[in-house]
């Protein structure tokens, strides 16, 4: 059952596409666990840009400050839409809850279904979340002419590095294999690199339980797919962790899989819990999207809320969902019955 008597104040943001069907079913299989949730839908994403033109007004921003966590279906405009410029909703809404809650961890769990590449795999990946080149440095000079230059930082503080790679070191202590691996491209990048990897050196001094390695993000791309089981903890970059945990989606069965937590460890704020696939307008309202990653990402939510062990009977049944899924065609699977069959398993 639920921690307390105190229902926790989740704010809903179902956003586009599949987003809204998923989060159904992320909240029906938290119900079915015996969490008792206050939520509250806010209108925000791509729709809500065409009509009235707001992307995160300030008082919305304001208002779920004061929730205890975010669930967040998917947001963006259908493939090919050229009506929103690039950039106006990952900047002006994705990124600017992960600035502006301090979300500055980036978890995703990964574990390979049967028949899948990283079958048996299971692994962590830390990706700093509020840093390096999506913090938005950069800039144009003479636009638009022969001669125009665009620039785009990496901006790496250390206590934004240090704060990232101490969770991934206590993470990694909490875990069996006690592993962890640095991702980067040090022999490249080597100021930040080598920010990365002097921080990873000198934390790893306070957690001597833990062995690490360092990998260079082209060698990790290879070894995720060639070698999955090898990796335990990954820490790494905000664009690495973007491009290395969609790899790693791929490669565990599927995007479709994949759940993410944005991260307030200090709990100062909401944390923010999202599936990493997008909107998926093409089979919007068809009843054939996959809720696992949703399922998955709100059972994170409850994990990060204190309701562990109605979270880990979720992660069972959802294991269970996914094996028979990985062996069934999903045309034979609709939305809402994967939903139904993760709840009546508790």
């Amino acid at each position: 059952m639920s921690t307390g008597t105190i229902k926790r104040r989740i704010a809903v943001i179902g956003g586009d596409g599949i987003g809204p069907e998923v989060c159904a079913e992320a909240l029906k299989v938290v119900a079915a666990a015996g969490v008792e949730l206050d939520t509250t839908d806010f209108d925000l994403g791509a729709a809500r840009y065409l009509r009235d033109g707001s992307v995160l007004p300030d008082a919305v921003l304001e208002e779920l400050r004061g929730y205890d966590a975010i669930l967040l279906g998917a947001v963006g405009p259908p493939v090919g839409d050229t009506s929103i410029p690039p950039g106006t909703l990952e900047r002006g809404l994705l990124l600017r809850l992960r600035f502006a809650l301090d979300l500055y961890v980036n978890l995703r769990p990964f574990t390979g279904v049967p028949g899948s590449i990283a079958e048996g795999a299971d692994f962590v990946v830390i990706r700093e979340n509020t840093e390096g080149t999506y913090a938005g440095e950069g800039g144009f000079l003479r636009k638009g002419t022969a001669a125009e230059v665009a620039t785009q930082g990496s901006v790496n503080t250390r206590m934004g590095v240090e704060r990232c790679v101490r969770f991934a070191f206590e993470l990694a202590a909490q875990r069996s294999k006690r592993h962890l691996t640095l991702v980067h491209k040090t022999n490249v990048l080597t100021f930040a690199g080598d920010l990365w990897n002097r921080t990873v050196t000198e934390v790893a001094h306070e957690f001597p339980e833990i062995t690490w390695d360092y990998n260079h993000v082209d060698a990790a791309c290879i070894y995720l797919v060639e070698q999955p089981g090898r990796y335990d903890v990954i820490v790494t970059d905000n664009l690495f962790g973007d491009i290395l945990t969609d790899l790693a989606g791929a490669v565990s069965g599927g995007i479709g899989f994949a759940a993410s937590a944005n991260l307030n460890p200090p709990r100062t704020g909401p944390s923010l819990f999202e599936p990493v696939h997008g909107a998926a307008h093409d089979i919007a309202g068809k009843g054939i999207a996959n809720p696992l990653a949703a399922i998955h990402s709100a059972a994170l939510m409850l994990e990060h809320l204190g309701d562990r062990d109605a979270a880990h009977r979720i992660l069972k049944a959802l294991s269970e969902q996914s094996n028979i899924m990985s062996t069934t065609s999903t045309a034979q699977l609709s939305t809402t019955a994967v939903g139904d069959a993760i709840a009546e398993r508790l």
